[in-house]
């Protein structure tokens, strides 16, 4: 669901617009400062399997001294997924976590009953020009869970599962798939992966419901 801002959309003509279930163009959100593109909720797709927010932020490039700063703010209900593909920030929240984020790795908060948290860019990276790129996505809770305590986990690159085949390579963020389960906690059955293909080449199929 990543877009790229300076091209316009292009819509499938003839045979390929039966392949197409529903096109999202992403809209501009400003979370205090710094701009996402939201492609979840959409007019036409409010959810897709659990997610129900996709927010990408970035490609971005900051000065020294710059950085994003998104304000301590409540969720309830639901847990949020943060995912990097370049440069890092700093999550804190009411529960006491204070955690960096790095390329690879995951961070899994658990709304639950309630928490607060923020997100900026750290002291030390601001020293010098510095680049985001990063993908975050909000999660709703089954209705067994809404209640639940809220919790944090994080989980560093190493520690989630990393496949390769014939042209494909993925790492596993959420769930299971590929016979294959990444270490944070769920709460029903689902996957999400971080995959790149080589020209031609196809994902392999994944046995789960979501993803």
């Amino acid at each position: 669901m990543s877009w790229n801002p300076a091209l316009d959309p292009s819509c499938p003509t003839g045979d390929g617009v039966d392949a197409i279930e529903t096109l999202i163009i992403p809209r501009a959100r400003d979370l205090g400062g710094f701009e996402v593109r939201r492609a979840l909720p959409a007019p036409k797709r409010q959810m897709v399997g659990p997610f129900i927010f996709f927010d990408q932020a970035g490609p971005a490039e900051f000065l020294t001294g710059q950085g994003i700063d998104v304000r301590p703010h409540p969720h309830i209900g639901l847990a949020t997924v943060t995912y990097l593909f370049k440069g890092e920030f700093q999550h804190r929240d009411s529960l006491g976590s204070n955690q960096i984020i790095h390329p690879g790795a995951v961070n899994w908060m658990i709304a639950g009953k309630g928490v607060t948290h923020s997100e900026r860019t750290s002291a030390e990276t601001r020293k010098h020009p510095h680049s985001l790129f990063g993908i975050q996505t909000w999660v709703a809770l089954p209705e067994r869970a809404e209640d639940t305590e809220a919790g944090f986990e994080h989980a560093g690159k190493e520690a989630l599962p990393f496949l390769e085949s014939e042209g494909a390579t993925a790492r596993l963020i959420l769930g299971t798939a590929w016979g294959e389960t990444a270490p944070v906690q769920t709460f029903t059955e689902m996957f999400y992966a971080d995959v790149e293909l080589a020209p031609g080449a196809r994902v392999p199929g994944a046995s789960s419901t979501s993803a």
